[in-house]
């Protein structure tokens, strides 16, 4: 602990004259009745009060000293410390095609992405991590940040809208959601830079293929891991008729051989996510792989102490009011 106005401290010299003269009043104290003999009273027994004659003089003492701590505006000191911690720069491409919201997953498979994707954020606080989404098109929805809360804010806004109302095209262009998750990564200057790729389809949009898509991000030292989300079979997908929302059963058609070499070329590794459950393994066993020791130098800020010595001096302060107006209360 530091103080910020240090010479404030030689304010406390002033208790010394302080307390002589209260020794000096209290010797010279007339006393309230003359008697010719005191032997009498000399083993008469004492008034728990006459112990606490001084309290309250020692409690001012107290509270002046507090008051001039206070004044001396104590301080923890900034300092700076080495520590090891883990963290990668990691960019999320999700896709968000009509066909994410099929129904094999609860409650369907973006809104389980996105649920399960947040749980991955939250237990990576060192990691910085962003968002692209794609379909017929890509674009990022956030940047690489450290900031998870504005983060996770944005990927809890994201759903299939988009592209069911025509403010994307629709269709599944993976090269082009991976080509724009390696843009973000490319001027990184971390260790360990990862692409996570979510899809539930194959690739049919965009201008670049899945495969050229890959060996970009691998002659930048981007890992990507890819994951094939659907049940086996067929999945109920929502269409809408003349009489409401109706459910019909589609067949799951997802590219593992194109998304097996893009993990391949760029080092990463793919999964099959066919239920709730695995997807949250899938995440968790790319958790386990993506560990790296970094060293960081971190910094702490001076923050203000005068919190505990100002509530010390109002205690006291209390303290006196309430013996001088009780028991040691004097009646003229």
């Amino acid at each position: 602990m530091i103080f910020e106005n240090i010479e404030s401290l030689f304010l406390l010299l002033l208790l010394i004259p302080y307390i002589i003269w209260y020794v000096m009043r209290n010797k010279k104290s007339t006393p309230a009745m003359q008697v010719s003999d005191t032997h009498a009273y000399m083993k008469a027994p004492r008034s728990y009060k006459v112990y606490l004659l001084h309290v309250p003089f020692l409690l001012r003492i107290v509270t002046l000293s507090m008051l001039v701590l206070v004044v001396a505006r104590p301080q923890t000191t900034d300092n700076w410390q080495n520590t090891e911690i883990e963290g990668i720069d990691i960019m999320m491409a999700v896709d968000v095609s009509t066909s994410m919201l099929a129904q094999d997953l609860k409650p369907n498979r973006i809104e389980a992405a996105k649920e399960v994707a947040a749980e991955f954020i939250n237990g990576r606080p060192n990691d910085n991590i962003g968002l692209t989404i794609f379909a017929g098109e890509s674009f990022t929805q956030c940047p690489l940040t450290i900031d998870h809360a504005v983060l996770l804010n944005l990927f809890r806004d994201i759903d299939c809208s988009i592209a069911q109302r025509g403010m994307i095209d629709d269709g599944t262009a993976i090269g082009m959601g991976i080509a724009n998750a390696v843009s973000r990564l490319k001027d990184s200057k971390a260790k360990s830079k990862v692409v996570i790729l979510l899809t539930d389809g194959s690739n049919n949009r965009g201008d670049v293929s899945p495969l050229t898509a890959a060996e970009i991000a691998k002659s930048f030292g981007v890992r990507v891991y890819t994951i094939g989300v659907g049940t086996n079979g067929t999945a109920p997908y929502p269409v809408q008729t003349s009489m409401g929302v109706q459910y019909i059963n589609q067949p799951v058609e997802i590219d593992e051989s194109t998304l097996t070499q893009i993990a391949s070329i760029s080092g990463g590794n793919y999964f099959r996510a066919t239920s709730n459950d695995k997807l949250r393994q899938v995440y968790a066993e790319i958790d386990k792989l993506e560990k790296t020791k970094l060293n960081v130098k971190e910094f702490s800020k001076r923050e203000e102490e005068y919190q505990v010595f100002a509530l010390i001096a109002l205690v006291c302060i209390l303290l006196e009011v309430l013996l001088k107006n009780s028991i040691l209360k004097r009646i003229p």
